[in-house]
């Protein structure tokens, strides 16, 4: 929740490079799902509460509900891009990584998918 923190995506998909260039489809099906099930925690923290207890996935629906209502689904808002930059920068100098940002992000990444879904997807 803090600065500088709270400005970057907490959390990124990633996928198997061969995998994602085979079946491309599948790959954006995927990311529609989790986009969509994403708003839909965002927009009805209730029900998916519930549906977490129901399913066994906690046995507190406080708990539950608390988890759904305090993350923050903000993938609209922030830029993929930036925070791969940021986390990246974090581990190189942290020596956890040799390759530099702009590296990383010049070969391992492709946002075309996440830019579609965002058209798609309007709110």
């Amino acid at each position: 929740m803090d600065r500088p923190w709270s400005q970057y995506f907490c959390c990124l998909l990633a996928g198997n490079r061969d995998f994602v260039r085979n079946y491309p489809n599948a790959t954006k099906r995927v990311l529609r799902a989790v986009l969509k099930t994403a708003d839909l925690c965002a927009t009805n923290p209730n029900r998916i509460a519930r549906q977490l207890v129901d399913g066994g996935f906690t046995d507190r629906f406080d708990y539950g509900l608390q988890t759904l209502t305090e993350a923050l689904y903000q993938w609209r808002d922030f830029d993929p891009e930036d925070s791969v930059r940021f986390y990246a920068l974090r581990m190189h100098e942290a020596g956890l990584i040799k390759s530099s940002p702009q590296k990383i992000i010049a070969e391992g990444t492709d946002w075309r998918f996440l830019d579609e879904l965002k058209r798609e997807l309007k709110a």
